[in-house]
């Protein structure tokens, strides 16, 4: 059996020795396999080369062109934000002067009332003064007349006759304008 064994190993040297390394490709295979790749290259170098650069270029060109527009974009928005900021601060100071304005009316308006008030009661006062005044001088007439006519009774009982009630009204209310002046004396 060892003899087989031998026999097996001799002819398995023998078929290694015959049979080609298979990482080592035949030399025809190299030639074959580079001239068919140098013609690929050429073909693809020739037309698929110039078409992906053309699509890289226009690509480059439109994102460029995004990136212009984008900051074009913000520079506007940017601007507007200013512009809006500033149509903001001129509201605020427009709101501040209707407010001014309106505290400046409202304050007007409470000091003319208030005038108005003050006059309407001054007014009111004098109207109850003159009111007054005349209540008192229409009594005072009446009393004087009531007095008189007491003072010519009392006289004309003292004297014991009937008195021309004329000439003693003149008498009596002289007598009572020098009381009301304060001249008279108490005789």
């Amino acid at each position: 059996m060892i003899h087989l064994l031998v026999l097996a190993q001799e002819a398995a040297e023998a078929a290694a020795e015959e049979a080609p390394n298979p990482i080592l490709p035949e030399t025809v295979e190299l030639i074959v396999g580079g001239i068919v790749f140098l013609i690929v290259f050429a073909v693809i170098a020739k037309f698929a080369f110039p078409q992906l650069q053309k699509g890289l270029a226009a690509r480059t060109e439109k994102i460029r062109g995004d990136l212009e527009h984008a900051e074009e974009s913000r520079r506007s928005a940017e601007q507007e934000l200013g512009e809006y900021r500033q149509q903001l601060a001129g509201a605020r100071d427009e709101a501040n002067r209707i407010i001014e304005e309106a505290r400046s009316t409202a304050d007007q308006m409470r000091r003319d009332l208030q005038a108005k008030a003050e006059q309407e009661s001054q007014a009111t006062v004098a109207r109850a003064q003159e009111e007054i005044r005349a209540e008192r001088d229409r009594v005072f007439q009446e009393l004087r007349g009531q007095v008189g006519q007491i003072a010519v009774e009392l006289a004309g009982r003292v004297v014991g006759k009937s008195l021309d009630e004329t000439a003693h009204r003149r008498l009596i209310d002289e007598y009572i304008d020098e009381v009301a002046s304060g001249n008279g004396s108490a005789s």
